[in-house]
Parts: structure tokens; sequence; C-alpha cells
């Protein structure tokens, strides 16, 4: 009798204590690429870290101009005509910040409508792979890792780069797996203590 009492409080206890059924409203934060968009790509020399790092540079300086640049337009024409008649101040900053920081290295800065695009998994949304208008930076031989960001609309805010590849995502953290295993453990433990 004791034990059927036992069981009927414990049943109880988790079904009221358990949020059965209850949904999320909340929409997740996210903007989706407008198809009508001008979007920045850096490509580093190389994957070392150093080149790594120069293509971070020139990214700061280089994002934080042409943000200033778009910030207040409407049109994707008016984006396109500021852009492609300000390439040359583009070249300078690149040139400057590689110079600033003592770099010999080579580098390309070109604005085209088709430049190609790796696919890339942000969260849980996939950016597909293709040509998209934007400003291409090539800097030495472009065969490192690449940084990206939308410029027009401005949405360089959302750090594209730090998207991950769906192998990475799928990964468990060791904080996750203990985590888990400290509520698997504390049922257990309420459990046991009951039953006992």
């Amino acid at each position: 009798m004791k034990n059927s009492w036992l069981l009927l409080l414990s049943l109880s206890i988790i079904i009221t204590v358990l949020p059965w059924g209850q949904q999320s409203k909340a929409q997740p934060e996210f903007q989706v690429i407008p198809d009508e968009a001008i979007r920045l790509r850096i490509l580093a020399d190389s994957n070392d870290q150093a080149d790594q790092k120069v293509k971070r540079m020139v990214r700061d300086e280089v994002n934080g101009e042409i943000t200033e640049w778009v910030a207040e337009l409407t049109s994707i024409e008016a984006a396109r005509e500021l852009i492609q008649s300000r390439l040359p101040e583009l070249q300078e900053i690149v040139g400057e910040t590689l110079e600033k920081e003592g770099i010999q290295q080579g580098y390309t800065v070109d604005y085209d409508s088709s430049v190609q695009f790796p696919t890339k998994l942000y969260g849980s949304f996939i950016y597909p792979a293709g040509e998209y208008e934007a400003i291409l930076i090539t800097l030495g031989e472009g065969k490192g890792d690449n940084w990206w960001c939308v410029l027009f609309p401005p949405l360089c805010f959302l750090d594209f780069s730090n998207g991950t590849s769906v192998a990475e995502a799928e990964e468990v953290t060791e904080d996750e797996v203990e985590k888990e295993e400290e509520v698997q453990f504390f049922v257990v433990k309420i459990w046991e203590s009951i039953f006992s």
C-alpha cells in the first residue's frame, strides 16, 4: 500500500513539474539574405595564423568604411553605383592596411555580379553555394579561409564567417554531455530515494 501511494505521489509530481506540450512562440533572431544583395568576400593568402590575422585586419578596415557608405542608401542601384565609383578607395584601404602592418603582399579588389561563394552553415540555416554579386578582395594567392558578409542591405553585423560545417555542428561538447548526465543523475537519485 505504501509503495502504491509513493508511486501515485511521484507520478503526480512528475506530471505537475514537467512542462508537457509547451511550445515556444519565440522566433529565431535571423535574417535571410535578400535576392538583391551585395556581399563582401575576403580571401586570405593561406590558412596560416598570420595570414588569417591580416585578413581580419583588412576586413575591419574595409567593412568599417563601406558600412558608413551604404548606411543611408535605400536602393540596390544606388549601392551598386556608389561601390563601383569607390573601388579605388577600397584598393587604397587594403594597400594602406597591408603597408601599415609592414606586409609585402599582392592583392586584388574586384566588384562583380558573379563571385563564387561556398556553402555555409550559420546556426541551423544553410546558405547555398553559388555566384553572387560581391566585392571580392583576394590577399596574396587567396588560398586561405574566407570571411564574408552582406554589405547591402547592411547585414555585416551578422558574422557569417563563424558558421560551421554540418559535421562540426553535430559534435557534442563535453559540457553538454556533463549537463545531460547531471540531469539524468538527479532524476535517478529522486527515483531511487522514493522506491528504496
